[in-house]
C-alpha cells in the first residue's frame, strides 16, 4: 500500500481545467498546476472521459512544456465509462475487458505523456465485471511499471470484497460531503479504515453552496459561528470536517480559481475541536446524534 503521505492530503481535481469547464489554455494549466505545487498539492486526479476524452491529452502537453519534475507530482486516472460523445458508441456502458483496461492506460499514458500512472481506478462498477479477468490485466500493467497503485472509484465495499480476492484494492474515489454522509454509514470508510485502502472523496463541498433548503441553511448557520471561532471560511471548515474522518478522506476539490486553492491548501491545518464536528453533523442530519 502507498504511505499516507504519497498523495496529498488536498487532491487537485482537473475536471472542469478542459472543455467540460474553464477550458483552460495551455499556459492556463501550465501556471494553474505550479501554483497547485507552490500551495503543496502535488496530486492530480483525471479521468480519459473527461472533457470527452480531451482533457488528458491537453493537460499532458501542458506538462509536457513545464519545468515541472515528474517525481514531484502524482497523477491519478480513470477508466470504463464509455460514453457516446467523443467515441463511437451507440450507447453509455461500461469496458472492463483485459484488452480495454490495459488500452485505456496505456492511451492514457500517451496523452499525459508520462511513462507511469501512480494510481489507476476503474471508475465505477459493472454488473459485467468480471474480477478475474480484470486481475490479469491489473497485474500486466503493475509488472510492466505502466501503473505504480491500483484502485477504484465509487465501488461498495462488497464490490471491493469480491475484487480484492484476485487483486489487491489500495483506494478507493466515492462521493462524500457533508451532504452527502452515506460512506460513513454504509460501510465504505469502515472498509478503508479496516483494510488501509486511501479514502478519496469528490464532490467534497456537496451541495452547500448549490442549494438553497433547510439542510444547507442549518450547515451554513453553523459555519458562520465556526468561521468566526477558527478565522477560516465555510469551505475550509467543511474540508476540515471531512479530514477528520478516521479514513482520513482526501477532498478532490474541483476549483480552479488560485484564491480557492490555496485556501483549501490550509484546510489541512484546521483542527476541529470535537463538539464543534458534531455541531456540524447534526445540523445536515436536523437532529441530534442518536
Amino acid at each position: 500500500m502507498p504511505g499516507k503521505e504519497y498523495f496529498s492530503k488536498v487532491i487537485v481535481g482537473t475536471m472542469t481545467w478542459g472543455s467540460w469547464g474553464k477550458q483552460l489554455s495551455k499556459h492556463g494549466m501550465i501556471a494553474l498546476t505550479e501554483h497547485c505545487l507552490d500551495n503543496g498539492l502535488c496530486t492530480f486526479d483525471h479521468a480519459d472521459i473527461y472533457g470527452d476524452y480531451s482533457t488528458e491529452a491537453e493537460f499532458g502537453k501542458a506538462f509536457a512544456e513545464s519545468n515541472i519534475d515528474r517525481s514531484k507530482i502524482q497523477l491519478i486516472t480513470k477508466c470504463g465509462i464509455q460514453m457516446t460523445s467523443g467515441r463511437d458508441n451507440r450507447r453509455k456502458h461500461y469496458d472492463y475487458r483485459k484488452e480495454y483496461i490495459v488500452w485505456s492506460a496505456e492511451e492514457s499514458l500517451r496523452k499525459l505523456k508520462t511513462d507511469y500512472l501512480d494510481l489507476f481506478l476503474l471508475h465505477r462498477p459493472s454488473p459485467l465485471l468480471d474480477p478475474a479477468e480484470v486481475a490479469e490485466a491489473i497485474h500486466s500493467l503493475l509488472e510492466s511499471g505502466k501503473i505504480r497503485h491500483f484502485g477504484v472509484s465509487n465501488f461498495t465495499p462488497s464490490q471491493i470484497a469480491m475484487l480484492d480476492k484476485f487483486i489487491s484494492v489500495e483506494a478507493n474515489q466515492v462521493e462524500f460531503s457533508l451532504t452527502h454522509l452515506h460512506p460513513m454509514y454504509d460501510g465504505t470508510f469502515d472498509d478503508c479504515v479496516a483494510n488501509q485502502r486511501i479514502a478519496m472523496s469528490w464532490s467534497p463541498l456537496g451541495n452547500v453552496y448549490r442549494e438553497d433548503n433547510p439542510q444547507t441553511s442549518g450547515i451554513k448557520e453553523i459555519l458562520s459561528q465556526l468561521g468566526k471561532k477558527y478565522g477560516v471560511d465555510d469551505s475550509q471548515l467543511l474540508l476540515a470536517w471531512m479530514l477528520k474522518h478516521p479514513a482520513c478522506p482526501r477532498p478532490v476539490i474541483g476549483t480552479t480559481t488560485k484564491e480557492r486553492i490555496s485556501a483549501s491548501a490550509k484546510a489541512i491545518h484546521i483542527e476541529l475541536e470535537l463538539q464543534d464536528w458534531f455541531a456540524l453533523l447534526e445540523a445536515s442530519q436536523g437532529r441530534e446524534v442518536l
